[in-house]
């Protein structure tokens, strides 16, 4: 595994989830939202500046804010989460094009100047420790710019409005706009780290369902195993005590119906055990499966909801796979997800890659809409079933979606949702943290008390 924690050791939280990415640090969405305010504010200030007879380079002013404008373009097109190195690239991005605006326009004498504080203020709200401290030098190191090397702001003799005054303006303008930014977004953050924080508790709540469920089942395969040869020497011992108690006491019917009322119990014993060990085949110990199996599993409760399941693995269904709760809740949910909503069929894909396994799956209903498309996967968002069939307002809160991608995400995969003649779901695992070594032992079933 190249130096990393083994898949299974990760499910059972024995790493912090901050080091398997489960949620985005600042939403897609917000950075979108947060740099088209920026463009816009910058536009019209240097328009306004222009008009009051402020003179600056207005060519190189106006190229980094259609930069600002392009990159965000990029950015909404992007179907990928926000990481924190993006967030930090992003950010730093941010800065530097900031810092070179107040340059270009007076430096620290530039009313906006304190808006340079902008970025390194999200950077500690959204950011680690480590990320803030990179992003607070970028921005010492653009202040100390801006301080040395700016373009004074100069007016033209015959503008209309007199220089202290346009800055005095300038100066009350910032204050207003800062104001109101600061508040906007710290309320935005908040009310954003509070649905995150609820999605992530019940993330935990379902992985940990799961898990027990599979504990479970690993221990009635155990007790099933274990209690076999006891029934077998009962019904045993119980035949023939019957067969002797017929030639000793044949005049002691009741006798003979008690033995026959334990061998049939004991048939009954086991037939229950084989029942519930087929039902918890899922060995406690048996983390290791072939990936058919795994989706096979995941498939299998919702197969009897008038929806054909198809499952294609071909020759990747043989690829051992790490079989873990989390990866098999997520896939559940994804393929609960598209039997809501398919009109008659599901169809699940497996396909190989020379360093990647991947899974799709695809529904033939109506499809995501498309304007949630970038938006997927994030905590309690309205998504098909609110939109497509009048639900109420409750229902489609994305938070089977957003589950199913932290799950698979903390897994090391890689989730993208698209529509293809329905909805169509990607699941892109690199082979070196989803395959496994089948042939491991597998160590020793818990003890079962005889």
């Amino acid at each position: 595994m190249g130096g990393t924690m083994p898949l299974h050791d990760v499910f059972r939280g024995e790493a912090p989830m901050r080091g398997h990415q489960s949620a985005e640090p600042i939403r897609r969405r917000t950075l979108v939202t947060l740099r088209w305010v920026a463009v816009t504010g910058q536009l019209a200030a240097v328009i306004t500046a222009w008009a009051i007879g402020a003179r600056f380079p207005l060519l190189p002013v106006l190229a980094l804010i259609a930069l600002a404008g392009g990159l965000n373009i990029l950015l909404t097109r992007r179907q990928s989460r926000v990481t924190d190195r993006r967030a930090r690239q992003h950010l730093m991005l941010d800065a530097v094009q900031v810092g070179l605006l107040l340059t270009l326009t007076g430096g620290i004498a530039n009313p906006f100047a304190p808006l340079m504080l902008v970025p390194v203020t999200i950077g500690a709200a959204a950011l680690t420790l480590r990320d803030t401290i990179w992003l607070a030098m970028l921005t010492l190191v653009l202040i100390s710019v801006m301080a040395v090397a700016a373009v004074p702001l100069v007016f033209a003799p015959d503008a209309p409005v007199a220089p202290a005054l346009a800055l005095q303006f300038g100066d009350w303008a910032a204050l207003l706009v800062s104001g109101a930014f600061f508040a906007a977004y710290i309320g935005r953050v908040s009310r954003e780290l509070a649905a995150t924080s609820e999605a992530l508790s019940a993330t935990r709540l379902a992985l940990a369902r799961e898990q027990r469920l599979q504990h479970l089942g690993g221990i009635v395969a155990a007790a099933a195993h274990e209690m076999g040869t006891p029934l077998a020497t009962i019904k045993l011992v119980g035949s023939e005590l019957a067969a002797e108690i017929g030639e000793l006491l044949p005049d002691r019917p009741d006798l003979a119906e008690d033995l026959a009322l334990l061998r049939s119990s004991a048939d009954r014993c086991r037939d229950i055990l084989r029942s519930m060990g087929n039902a918890g085949k899922d060995d406690l110990h048996m983390h290791v499966a072939p990936l058919a199996q795994v989706l096979e599993e995941a498939a299998d409760p919702h197969r009897d909801r008038g929806k054909a399941i198809l499952i294609d693995a071909g020759k990747t269904g043989a690829v051992e796979v790490w079989r873990e709760p989390g990866i098999v809740h997520a896939l559940r949910n994804l393929i609960q997800n598209g039997v809501d909503f398919a009109r008659s069929t599901v169809t699940i894909t497996a396909i190989e890659a020379a360093d990647s396994i991947k899974t799709v799956i695809r529904d033939d209903g109506p499809g995501f809409p498309a304007q949630l498309l970038p938006r997927l996967g994030d905590p309690f968002l309205t998504t098909r079933r609110s939109l497509s069939r009048g639900g109420d307002a409750d229902e489609g809160l994305g938070l089977g979606l957003f589950i199913a991608r932290t799950l698979l995400e903390r897994s090391g995969a890689t989730v993208s949702f698209a529509n293809d003649q329905g909805a169509r779901v990607e699941v892109e695992w690199p082979r070196r943290r989803i395959a496994a070594d089948g042939r491991a032992a597998l160590g020793s079933n818990p003890p079962i008390a005889s």
